[in-house]
């Protein structure tokens, strides 16, 4: 689709062209009968050159693209209304050319409500990296939580603070759907205040493609989710359910950077020698869940009672499994999960993640992915 609009503006831009050469002589354009004066010809030539700069600005991925292709329609269609008995059909590929332009608005606005959430994120980041982890700061937890942190590595080490991470995704986003969706997400976390904001680029089809955010803050959790960045598909927030559901979710995650267990919101107890259940409780929201591990004190699964969404009745057993775990920056993490509601015709296994890479501490806000896989167009 992006090559198929390319060539089309290409196309429409080298016809507009084509007016400009016929208004100061240089070249004969039959397509259009009428006399093109010279002032006409500077804006066939302008649209033209909007055009160029369009598809330059697609070509190198850049979020503004949009601003020059919405401005070339609309001195385009101006022309077109002029010469409109010669160059009516103009309009067809002018309205093609308008609808991507909009969804690239659309995914533009929405990268940029991203970004402030972010920035606003970090600022609010109040924990000192400085303190130093030792065995002592885990005297309190259950045994089996204790060696998971030590076998993990993060002894002698700071706390961390945030996380900024990037996963490859397969997803399915009904229980009956034989195939997956392949797509790419975005992660920011914060320890003190407990948040995190999570953004998803996936492609249903190699037209229709959706984005999502869901972030936790302030213990209120929201989703967002929009087809082609522009049609509003699910929109929660300010819900008990969607609150708790998002706090559980961040205390599952908590597996990516583990001296959160440490928090003060998160309270341990032991189940027996290889699982602990963990109570967090954080501005009026509370949550638990699971935590089991193997004998090394690996983790190996969470389960939790959580409601799928706002509109569930009851909560569903949801469970998030860890496939392969290795060492990221000196810390030994999952870095491929996969998670499943228990549903009552059976398990629906609808995420499969990779996480591709993991920064802890950063000192600034991440600069956001311009690629289309997170910018949507």
């Amino acid at each position: 689709m992006r090559i198929a609009l390319i060539i089309l503006i290409v196309i429409h831009g080298i016809i507009h062209l084509f007016g400009f050469f016929k208004a100061f002589g240089i070249s004969e354009f039959n397509a259009i009968s009428q006399p093109i004066s010279k002032i006409y010809g500077i804006f066939w030539f302008l649209t033209f050159l909007l055009f160029a700069i369009t598809i330059i600005l697609i070509l190198i991925h850049s979020d503004y693209w949009w601003l020059s292709g919405f401005l070339a329609v609309i001195i385009s269609q101006v022309l077109i209304f002029n010469y409109w008995s010669d160059a009516k059909f103009g309009t067809v590929a002018n309205v093609i050319i308008l609808l991507p332009t909009i969804i690239g608005y659309s995914s533009f606005n929405f990268k940029n409500k991203i970004k402030s959430e972010r920035i606003s994120l970090f600022e609010n980041s109040q924990l000192k990296t400085q303190e130093i982890i030792t065995e002592k700061s885990l005297v309190y937890l259950p045994p089996i939580v204790q060696k998971w942190l030590t076998n993990s590595g993060i002894i002698e080490k700071k706390l961390i603070s945030n996380v900024h991470l990037v996963q490859e995704l397969q997803l399915k986003m009904k229980p009956e759907q034989k195939s997956w969706n392949n797509g790419m997400a975005e992660q920011y976390f914060t320890i003190q205040p407990p948040a995190f904001n999570w953004n998803i680029y996936t492609e249903m089809n190699p037209i229709l493609s959706v984005v999502g955010r869901d972030k936790f803050e302030d213990g209120k959790g929201e989703m967002i989710i929009k087809l082609l960045s522009l049609i509003p598909v699910a929109n929660a927030k300010n819900d008990e359910k969607v609150n708790q559901a998002t706090l559980q979710r961040y205390l599952a995650e908590i597996v990516w950077f583990p001296s959160a267990s440490l928090s003060q919101y998160i309270k341990w107890e032991t189940i027996d020698d290889y699982s602990a259940r963990a109570t967090m409780e954080y501005k009026g929201t509370k949550g638990s869940g699971e935590f089991h591990f193997d004998k090394d004190g690996n983790f190996k699964k969470f389960v939790a009672m959580r409601f799928q969404d706002s509109n569930a009745i009851k909560p569903t057993k949801w469970t998030v499994i860890a496939i392969r775990t290795e060492e990221r920056n000196e810390i030994k993490i999952p870095i491929e999960c996969e998670a499943s509601w228990e549903l009552e015709n059976g398990k629906w296994t609808w995420l499969k993640l990779k996480i591709t890479d993991i920064q802890y501490n950063v000192k600034e806000m991440p600069v956001a992915n311009t690629d289309n896989r997170f910018t949507g167009h």
